[in-house]
């Protein structure tokens, strides 16, 4: 995956990023026989967060040649997510859903994963340049990248449709300012990985866990069981609240750890792997996902909040639909990028961010520990978590709002926890 010639810049799709995103669209424009260029400006293997994948996203995994290469792997298995506060409890099994597909997952370490993923991309056939950064865009018809390498030479790589996969670094957003407000509050997180050493049966490593603060039901933790012993943990809230100076941040993050009493017993004292990180400001929108010769893909678009690990089957539903559109372009039909591709995909965000805006607010978590619930809808809350977003059989991704704001009304009647 070294630099190939700068000859070689006429290309069919070039995709800005090759994390997650990239990585699927550029598989599976090899298997409909695309030329493809993938420009990536860090190294991998590097770290990333968002280390607990969805059910939903093992379909295009699948798809795109690479499942195989990460069965193999032996990352952590996962099949639900669990939910604490205080002395209450409630875990969702994904492969109990109404949704029908895949029910089970991996929690990964992101540096490992996304590596795997760009690498069997390569394998099938995309050129990767890595520690190439895109300064410019000239958009239409036969769009025009301006990078540069890393020696600070610069080219041109045209190609007949580029893809921004670029992530957090929003590369085309950026340039194009096509950004929006997202509508959500500034939120930001503390975070590190803990050598964990806990007994087998001590918690059900197959499922994420998410804490909320005993306090504070705006402020969630979560660990991730990882492969090894190891475990991912952070700490989510309203930004002023975890605004600590750098050298602050470990004892805030542990102090923070210490008063959730569930954490405080699995991990309250486990040492950090690794300095405790900081990301604020992760919230993101853009008035459009498309644009004359361009395509946003994941978190190059729109990304909302951690909580139910839905950004990385954002970003390969997005891939998934994006390749579906453009190879149509391609072959030579009219396509309608927003009727095909923008709209589809924001319907699964919008059902995304109903759960999360009820999660802030309490509503969702007071149905989440309600003690009567009901099979079937309880069947159809976990196909949501589990990445099924999309599905409009489910009431609750057709009309979210409504179904979650009824749902609240007939748990409340009984008088949830507080």
């Amino acid at each position: 995956m070294s630099t190939i010639s700068s000859h070689q810049n006429a290309i069919d799709v070039a995709i800005i990023g090759a994390g997650p995103a990239g990585a699927v669209a550029a598989a599976l424009l090899r298997k409909a026989g695309r030329s493809v260029l993938v420009l990536e400006r860090q190294h991998f293997p590097r770290f990333s967060i968002g280390e607990s994948l969805l059910p939903q996203s093992m379909a295009y995994l699948e798809e795109a040649g690479m499942l195989q290469t990460l069965v193999e792997a032996g990352f952590q298995y996962k099949n639900g997510a669990r939910f604490v506060w205080r002395d209450q409890s409630s875990s969702f099994d994904f492969r109990d859903k109404h949704t029908p597909g895949w029910g089970t997952t991996w929690q990964v370490e992101r540096a490992q994963f996304d590596d795997l993923l760009i690498r069997c991309a390569a394998q099938q056939g995309a050129e990767v340049r890595f520690g190439h950064t895109v300064r410019a865009i000239e958009t239409g018809s036969a769009p025009v990248l301006q990078v540069t390498d890393e020696d600070g030479r610069s080219y041109e790589v045209h190609a007949r449709f580029v893809f921004d996969a670029s992530g957090f670094g929003r590369v085309l957003p950026r340039l194009l300012n096509l950004e929006a407000p997202t509508g959500l509050p500034t939120r930001s997180a503390l975070f590190s990985h803990v050598r964990d050493g806990l007994p087998l049966d001590a918690t059900d490593r197959n499922k994420i866990c998410i804490a909320t603060h005993p306090q504070r039901r705006d402020v969630w933790f979560w660990m991730i069981p990882l492969a090894g012993g190891r475990s991912s943990v952070g700490c989510v809230a309203d930004a002023a609240f975890l605004d600590v100076a750098e050298s602050a941040r470990e004892e805030r993050l542990r102090t923070l750890i210490r008063e959730e009493p569930t954490l405080n017993r699995l991990i309250g004292d486990a040492p950090f792997l690794m300095p405790v990180n900081h990301i604020g400001g992760y919230s993101a929108n853009v008035e459009r996902l498309h644009g004359p010769g361009y395509a946003l893909l994941g978190n190059a678009g729109e990304f909302l909040d951690p909580v139910f690990s839905s950004g990385v089957t954002i970003a390969l539903r997005s891939a998934h639909l994006a390749v579906k559109t453009l190879e149509r372009q391609l072959s030579g039909e009219t396509v309608d990028w927003h009727g095909d591709y923008d709209v589809p995909l924001r319907k699964g965000i919008d059902t995304f961010r109903a759960f999360v805006e009820r999660w802030y607010t309490g509503e969702l978590q007071d149905i989440i520990y309600y003690p009567q619930q009901t099979p079937g809808i309880r069947r159809m809350i976990s196909a949501v978590l589990a990445g099924y977003a999309w599905d409009e059989s489910n009431p609750y991704v057709a009309d979210p709002v409504r179904r979650l704001d009824a749902l609240h009304d007939a748990c409340t009647v009984f008088g949830p926890a507080r």
